[in-house]
């Protein structure tokens, strides 16, 4: 049983131009008898403003899809497509230069860009602010908690003017109250910069908490298995009544996607 459509679910209806749009992408890694078909025909689509929670057993191409998007790899067959639009990633692991400062850390997506020294430390400062790490600018990351670790994160990504935020796993190691915290900073930030956004996430309660769509993909090879529109009014709260019964349905799903291959 899926949520009824949501405003971003009719929009997509209604032939908005996608912010990121995948047309039978399939992804093999090796050749010949050792090839591995990793995903198998994707066709998804994410509208500008929308926020996608993507969810599967481990292995079955989470991971790839963003890499494909982001254009750290290329299909074997398909189209994807984002418009020209700038991408931005975070990973599970803030990876941090820990010989640098927090402003720095965040000046470098700035002076990858060509902007100028006095006004990189003046915006780092801004994007440090927006994540609610104003002062914490001259710490290095050894000084931070997993979570502050996290927001520096979110702030280099920002500060890269990006359209569309590919995040793999960024709060799976983090501890439940730090996560629930990082849900409320993130879509805070997501709403008011409008942000596209492609969340990879093991945690089904985390994907319905967060997305306004949640796509279920199968194990290996990855296809979409499902998808769930997410028809729950903003601000939530992982452990609502509304969240736990969305939650309930998609993990039976997920169940039987798991059972059927046999992982």
């Amino acid at each position: 049983m899926t949520a009824p459509l949501t405003e971003r679910a009719a929009r997509r209806a209604e032939g908005d131009e996608p912010a990121v749009r995948l047309d039978g992408v399939s992804k093999i890694y090796g050749q010949g008898k050792n090839g591995l078909l990793a995903l198998d025909n994707i066709s998804l689509s994410v509208a500008p403003g929308e926020f996608v929670s993507l969810l599967g057993a481990s292995g079955c191409g989470k991971s790839t899809l963003l890499s494909l998007v982001a254009g750290l790899d290329s299909p074997t067959a398909g189209t994807l497509s984002v418009g020209g639009r700038k991408i931005a990633m975070m990973f599970q692991e803030p990876a941090l230069f820990p010989w640098l400062t927090v402003s720095a850390n965040v000046e470098m997506a700035l002076r990858v860009q060509g902007v100028a020294k006095r006004e990189r430390r003046q915006r780092a400062a801004e994007f440090l602010d927006i994540v609610h790490l104003g002062g914490f600018g001259a710490k290095r990351p050894h000084e931070l908690s997993g979570g502050m670790r996290q927001r520096v994160s979110l702030a280099r990504a920002l500060a890269q003017e990006a359209d569309v935020l590919l995040m793999d796993e960024p709060f799976g190691a983090l501890d439940a109250m730090t996560r629930d915290l990082l849900h409320d900073e993130l879509e805070r930030i997501w709403q008011k910069r409008g942000l596209s956004v492609l969340f990879v996430t093991h945690n089904v309660r985390e994907a319905v908490r967060l997305g306004d769509r949640v796509v279920l993909l199968s194990s290996r090879p990855g296809k979409v298995a499902e998808e769930f529109d997410v028809d729950i009014e903003r601000p939530r709260v992982t452990d609502s009544p509304e969240v736990a019964e969305l939650a309930s349905a998609v993990t039976a799903r997920l169940r039987q996607e798991v059972l059927r291959h046999g992982s």
